[in-house]
């Protein structure tokens, strides 16, 4: 079953639930199968579930049918929610143990913090290169970027996505991932220094193709260069 059999919402319905309430205000609501207000604890915290499911998954179909089973899990189970965490760090807890359970399927997830091996590493480095003359820098970097954090070890991106991306804390990060708050900061340490040495080895090996000056602007430039001295004879 998939959330939308659970939470669709007529239109008439939206008016039962406040824009700006509080996430507490909508789960209470949403007890009371508001499905309006449930539908907006969903909108107002979607970019953060995807975030937290897309560190350790990702395709595409696969990370959509996560976060439809998450939310289902968490309309499921509104009476569990206490209160002692906020509703956010709750429900990307459940989406995170979702996408877990999907990759231990698969024997792929690696939960031991020496992920970070010299293959990995390797592995990380090996990024694929653009044409610099074709692509904005900042699109580029951008794309850089995403690419290296894709590299980490999943034990890693997920603690950098949430943290540096996300903007959650590390109690908060802590959290969802059932670990103590100084583990959050070793791997948090850790992926920041791959992802350092990630960027610094595609920037090195793209320096040498830094101002370059195209062919077309060359056979230019030499073209003016051999006319004007073609006149000057």
């Amino acid at each position: 079953m998939r959330i939308n059999d659970v939470v669709s919402v007529e239109p008439e319905a939206f008016e039962s639930a406040d824009p700006d309430g509080t996430d507490e205000m909508l789960v209470l609501r949403a007890r009371t199968n508001d499905r309006a207000a449930f539908e907006l604890l969903m909108r107002r915290h979607n970019q953060r579930v995807y975030r937290v499911v897309r560190s350790v998954l990702r395709d595409p179909t696969e990370i959509e049918d996560v976060i439809q089973q998450a939310y289902l899990q968490a309309f499921l189970h509104l009476d569990q929610f206490d209160g002692t965490a906020r509703w956010s760090t709750w429900v990307c807890r459940i989406a995170i143990n979702e996408a877990l359970a999907r990759l231990r399927q698969r024997s792929r997830f690696v939960s031991s913090d020496d992920a970070m091996s010299e293959g990995a590493m390797a592995n990380l480095s090996r990024l694929s290169t653009g044409d610099p003359e074709r692509e904005a820098a900042g699109r580029e970097f951008g794309q850089m970027v995403e690419q290296a954090i894709d590299g980490l070890p999943e034990i890693y991106r997920a603690v950098l996505i949430m943290r540096q991306i996300e903007g959650m804390t590390t109690i908060e990060t802590a959290a969802v991932l059932d670990v103590e708050p100084d583990v959050i900061k070793t791997r948090l340490h850790r992926a920041r220094a791959a992802l350092r040495t990630a960027i610094e080895n595609r920037v090195g090996g793209q320096m040498k193709n830094a101002y370059t000056f195209g062919n077309e602007r060359c056979d230019r430039v030499v073209a003016a260069v051999l006319t004007r001295l073609k006149l000057g004879e």
